[in-house]
This record gives structure tokens, C-alpha cells and sequence, in this order.
């Protein structure tokens, strides 16, 4: 398994994934027009996690650049949930914000509903750094519900993959 950039070819796979019943509520579906911004914008870096065969799923991290040296990790989906290889892409997604990318910092956020990935989060070691209650309007629950705001330290993660 490997990541690499996307490309126009990997919208329909993407807005796919972004469109099943069980991402919808966590994740935005954006538009062809929305998906080629990301890849225009040299803040923001649109990926695939592929094996040999096919792409397996995405993620987007945004505010590169930032004098902070913040980096948000802002969507991700895999093809094939509980398969068991969601650690390892979570994994492949840290590792490349911090080796790649040079982040000081990896943040992210999950709705208060999504569990799996709040445990996920923390396992991987992630700090929960602040609740927004009744934050962000899911059109996919017809309601608001809570946003979670995650972060990862440079010195954490070197500490954890030391």
C-alpha cells in the first residue's frame, strides 16, 4: 500500500466513497469543481491510498505552509471499512504529515457521534483538544451535531514510532 497524489481520474472514487450511507454523516461530499480546487491549491494536498490493484481510499490535508507549521488533516474515507487496514492507513497518514509534510503538528477533527474514529484517534495517539457542541449541521442527520478537535505533537509522534 502506498500514497500517492490524486488525480482528476480518482473523483468518482472519491465522491463514492464520500456518498455511502456510512460516510455521509461524517464526511462532505464535494463536487468535481471542489475536488480540483484541493488540487490546485498548494496548501492543500488531495491523496490516494492504493495497493497494486486499486485505490483502496483518500484523504485531504489542508493549511500546509502555515507558519505554526500546523497541518490539518481534514477528510479521509477507506473503501472497506473494518477490513483491518484502517490502522495502517492512519498510520501512512501521520507518518507523511510529519516526514513529507514537515508538520509541527497534525490536527484533526470527528463528529461527537463517530466513535470508531474518536478510538481510533486516540489509540493512534492524538490528544482531544476541545469539543464544539452542536457545531457543524450534517445534512445527512438533518441536524447539528458535536465537532471534536483532535492533535498530534511532532515530539508525541516521534515518542510513539520511536
Amino acid at each position: 500500500m502506498r500514497l500517492r497524489p490524486a488525480s482528476p481520474a480518482d473523483f468518482g472514487f472519491i465522491r463514492a466513497l464520500a456518498q455511502r450511507p456510512d460516510n455521509a454523516p461524517f464526511i462532505s461530499d464535494e463536487d468535481e469543481a471542489a475536488l480540483a480546487a484541493h488540487l490546485a491549491n498548494p496548501a492543500h494536498r488531495l491523496l490516494i491510498w492504493q495497493d497494486d490493484q486499486a485505490p483502496r481510499g483518500f484523504a485531504l490535508y489542508c493549511e500546509l505552509g502555515e507558519p505554526s507549521g500546523r497541518i490539518e488533516l481534514r477528510r479521509l474515507a477507506l473503501a472497506q471499512v473494518g477490513s483491518g487496514e484502517g490502522t495502517a492507513f492512519l498510520r501512512a497518514l501521520i507518518d507523511y504529515a510529519f516526514t513529507d509534510l514537515a508538520a509541527a503538528k497534525l490536527w484533526l477533527d470527528a463528529s461527537g457521534e463517530n466513535l470508531r474514529a474518536q478510538r481510533v484517534y486516540a489509540r493512534e495517539g492524538f490528544t482531544l483538544e476541545g469539543q464544539l457542541r452542536q457545531h457543524w449541521f450534517r445534512p445527512a442527520l438533518g441536524r447539528c451535531v458535536d465537532l471534536m478537535l483532535y492533535g498530534l505533537l511532532r515530539d508525541a509522534w516521534i515518542k510513539l514510532r520511536g
